[in-house]
């Protein structure tokens, strides 16, 4: 195995539209979709499409959790569930006919038992991987410390990157995490301060690597594309400009693309050419869907990199 993604709280993506949101009234949805969700899992299926040697980790309980099981076998994504006593959850997200903007409903997901969470790090200590993803919330039980705990059961060795945010995020920075990939919003929340250009996000990035939090930190900008900074690079790409269906995805699509980079070697331009080609994918598939790798071979022509100021 060379790529292992870990998701401590999965969920099953519920997407539907309706012709426009209005209260107290029954709002009959169509475009139904059910896919299976959560950071690390889109990060596998997005690696599988890309045709990575990719197995995902992740705890599942009741019945959701072994529709997410079923849908990971369709899919030919290899997996192993840890099964908690708790029910996967659901998220939904709905899309609004009438104006094309898109609701997006979390659920905090099943209480992890200590026990529960033990057998996953056992799981990812063992599992003899060269590139460790651990993606997404923790849910609640976890602590908040969770992921360095799992960077801890790996070899120094092992590639680590890392995508949360709040506590979890800055609880887990330091030693041994190779790459950490927060939105501008969940960066300047990290560091406590404004950063309202991608200028101020540069030098936000590198203070963090300076300081030994992580190795890179890719910043990711939304529409305005994405930053990748490292100790001796920092490179800024601009995205081609679509029209959106969904932005479900976005930021896992980005990441599996950045990650399948790496492993094979690319230089860090051309690595987050790559990522920011698969998070513009990513927002050409409808409700919960990912970014297809012939949407993404044919936008990396149209992103733009180059030295970040």
């Amino acid at each position: 195995m060379r790529i292992l993604t870990v998701t401590l709280n999965p969920a099953i993506d519920v997407s539907a539209s309706v012709p426009e949101i209005v209260p107290q009234h029954k709002l009959r949805c169509h475009d139904l979709r059910r896919d299976p969700g959560g950071g690390g899992i889109n990060v596998a299926r997005v690696l599988h499409g890309l045709g990575a040697d990719v197995h995902a980790l992740f705890a599942a309980g009741g019945p959701l959790g072994a529709l997410l099981t079923r849908q990971m076998t369709a899919e030919g994504v290899g997996h192993t569930a840890v099964p908690i006593s708790g029910d996967t959850r659901e998220d939904f997200t709905v899309t609004s006919a009438a104006d094309g903007l898109q609701y997006r409903f979390v659920l905090p997901g099943p209480v992890l038992a200590s026990q529960e969470f033990e057998t996953v790090i056992a799981a990812v200590g063992s599992s003899g991987a060269e590139f460790v993803v651990a993606s997404g919330s923790l849910p609640p039980g976890a602590p908040p410390d969770a992921y360095r705990r799992l960077r801890a059961a790996l070899p120094a060795d092992c590639f680590f990157a890392l995508d949360t945010s709040g506590a979890a995020l800055a609880a887990s920075l330091g030693p041994g995490v190779s790459l950490i990939k927060p939105s501008r919003r969940e960066l300047a929340e990290l560091l406590g301060e404004p950063l309202p250009d991608r200028g101020a996000c540069v030098a936000a990035a590198r203070r963090l690597v300076a300081a030994g939090g992580a190795e890179s930190v890719a910043v990711s900008l939304g529409e305005d594309g994405a930053l990748f900074v490292g100790r001796d690079f920092a490179c800024d790409a601009r995205a081609p400009q679509v029209v959106p269906k969904s932005t479900v995805g976005a930021g896992d699509s980005f990441l599996a693309a950045l990650v399948f980079a790496i492993a094979n070697r690319a230089a860090p331009d051309v690595a987050l050419r790559h990522a920011v080609a698969a998070g513009t994918a990513a927002l050409l598939a409808p409700g919960t869907a990912l970014a297809h790798a012939a949407d993404i071979a044919r936008l990396e022509s149209g992103v733009i990199v180059g030295p970040a100021d």
